[in-house]
């Protein structure tokens, strides 16, 4: 018989008795508590890890605080539209072609310095020249998603 073996054995005398009181369970963490603990794993130098040990907390708790924290403070500006509006308006009725002889024409140097022009699928944006990159890119990206 190993001294593993669980026997009801009234000669054998237990060595050590473990007593457990209290509610014991998950310890809840105001939210006083957790900012103050975030701001110290913010503190220049500080290592989440040590911080957290500091508190008796695992780091995966800790980090999923952060991650927690940064996701209400991105939803918090999330009142805006994520784009604005286009208004679409129709174009006047083209007048009849008129003949005439063929000849080329030149654009003059300053229409072609005046921006972009993107004709795609028969609609023709025009971006000003004074367009800022990151507007020109957002009208890229609508033009690529709506085809």
């Amino acid at each position: 018989m190993s001294r593993f073996d669980l026997t009801l054995d009234p000669e054998r005398v237990p060595r050590r008795i473990e007593v457990i009181n209290g509610a014991g369970g998950r310890r809840r963490w105001s939210a006083d508590e957790k900012a103050r603990i975030l701001e110290e794993t913010l503190a220049p130098g500080a290592i989440v890890s040590e911080v957290a040990r500091q508190h008796g907390l695992r780091p995966q708790q800790v980090f999923g605080w952060r991650r927690d924290a940064r996701i209400d403070e991105g939803s918090a500006g999330a009142t805006l539209p994520p784009f604005v509006p286009a208004v679409i308006e129709a174009a006047p009725p083209a007048p009849p072609p008129v003949k005439q002889p063929a000849r080329r024409r030149r654009r003059s140097a300053a229409r072609l310095s005046d921006g972009i022009e993107l004709e795609i699928d028969g609609v023709v944006v025009r971006v000003g020249s004074g367009a800022s990159p990151k507007a020109i890119a957002a009208v890229i990206g609508a033009l690529k998603g709506g085809s």
